[in-house]
């Protein structure tokens, strides 16, 4: 079955499996220092009072055992680990059976944390993490030639993952349509980069390049990722390069450089050392996910071309394979932000405090900061939080609460804490909108932001109750 196998493009295989384990490795990262206040034990929706309603069969997860903080440390440690060591190639170097199992201890664990992650680990780049993971698990090492057949199914992919962004755009918001979208998205984004307001001032005429770049990119380059080179692997740099801009736009957590990382599979790079070879369970193996990847196709295929609209972000089942992707079917046109405030006393005479987060837009003369690809999950879940206070249902009080309790490791969580020596008697939640300054009030202040006070999100509560 020598037809199963791609020599010349060890390289491709080799860049492909590097950026992938780097990618988890920030992933479970994040697992690591973030985790616990969220869904831990004392967490804001604590994962033992999710698993106590929902079954193994519906969620597959190693805590179904047991969870405890401790174990999951230790998982997130042993990602770390494992994942530190993919990027340096050491399993490559050994025996092939060594680099698959190290593969598929890394998506073994990290399905265990999305499953149980709930609304903390509800989006996209979760299971695109997850099924390239998979796929990453049949690549080989280094003394193993490449499985043709896996590396397209990471073109099918990546094929996947930009045509569905780019239909979901094209049905959804007008202003994809009239090319207006950019006028608004660079400001109102979840998460903005220090270059994001230079993106937002760019004249209109840029904005409409930036969306017709964008349709093209999506919706007719990818058909190119099944041609023969050298015009895949054109459409692959093309694929990178937009990546390469909303790298420089904005923080979309590990979705850019993933969808970059995928793109590997299409270039092409030759550079092979001699004599490789695949045993024969190996390229069977590799055949067999083919087999399965082709037939899980039929859902992903479905809901693109189907005509009751399409599913954003959807797993079809429980493994987070063969998905269907797609982001900003509509852009939002106003920027609004929660703000949290405490106070040592209640009344009218109270001084209220702002608390600071890590990425999220709070104090109007900070420049946004630089995030991706890491994933500050409490910041995006807030600006979910600004558009509707139904995305906040499950965790908003209990993150007030945690805060009247000057709860150490949700505090971690934030970057100022406004009260270090005892925590406030009382809080409160107020809503903004936010725009960007002109470029004359950028000069004048130094500010990046103004804000206007919309309204109350939460009224002030104390732990003895709401306040008057």
């Amino acid at each position: 079955m020598d037809w199963l196998t791609a020599e010349g493009s060890w390289l491709s295989r080799l860049l492909l499996q590097r950026s992938l384990a780097g990618i988890y490795l920030i992933a479970f990262l994040a697992v690591r220092n973030q985790f616990p206040a969220l869904l831990g034990e004392r967490g804001l929706t604590p994962v033992p009072r999710y698993l106590g309603h929902v079954s193994f069969r519906r969620a597959p997860s190693l805590f179904h055992w047991r969870y405890s903080d401790r174990l999951l440390r230790a998982v997130a440690w042993t990602g770390i680990v494992v994942a530190a060591a993919c990027v340096a190639g050491l399993p490559e170097r050994g025996p092939l059976v060594v680099s698959v199992l190290a593969w598929a201890l890394l998506w073994v664990l990290y399905l265990s944390i999305v499953n149980v992650g709930q609304v903390w680990y509800g989006f996209g780049w979760e299971s695109l993490l997850l099924e390239a993971g998979f796929l990453a698990i049949f690549l080989g090492s280094a003394e193993t030639s490449p499985p043709v057949l896996v590396l397209w199914a990471f073109r099918w992919l990546l094929f996947r993952l930009e045509f569905g962004a780019g239909l979901i755009k094209l049905r959804g918001d007008p202003c994809w349509r009239d090319l207006t979208c950019l006028e608004y998205h660079h400001e109102t984004q979840p998460m903005p980069n220090p270059l994001s307001w230079w993106f937002h001032r760019l004249p209109r005429r840029l904005h409409r390049v930036e969306v017709l770049a964008n349709h093209a990119t999506q919706l007719v380059v990818p058909w190119f990722l099944f041609a023969p080179q050298p015009v895949a692997g054109a459409a692959a740099v093309v694929i990178m390069v937009t990546q390469g801009w909303l790298v420089l736009s904005g923080n979309f957590s590990w979705l850019n450089v993933t969808t970059m990382a995928l793109a590997i599979a299409a270039l092409g790079l030759e550079g092979s050392p001699p004599d490789l070879s695949a045993p024969a369970w190996h390229q069977a193996l590799a055949l067999a996910i083919a087999a399965l990847v082709a037939a899980l196709s039929w859902w992903p295929v479905r809901n693109m071309i189907g005509r009751r609209g399409q599913a954003m972000n959807a797993s079809f089942n429980q493994l987070h394979l063969v998905n269907t992707y797609g982001a900003f079917g509509s852009v939002t046109k106003v920027r609004r932000e929660i703000v949290i405030e405490g106070a040592e006393v209640a009344g009218p005479d109270a001084t209220w405090r702002e608390y600071e987060f890590k990425g999220k837009p709070g104090d109007v003369t900070r420049r946004p900061p630089q995030v991706a690809p890491y994933h500050l999950r409490l910041d995006w879940l807030m600006w979910f939080a600004a558009l509707s206070p139904a995305y906040a249902e499950s965790w908003f009080r209990p993150l007030l609460e945690k805060l009247l309790l000057g709860d150490a490791q949700t505090l971690r969580l934030l970057r100022v804490n406004p009260f270090p020596d005892a925590p406030p008697t009382v809080v409160r939640a107020r809503l903004y909108r936010y725009q960007f300054t002109t470029r004359a009030e950028r000069k004048a202040t130094g500010a990046y932001w103004h804000r206007t006070l919309v309204g109350e999100f939460a009224p002030p509560v104390s732990l003895t109750g709401r306040q008057s």
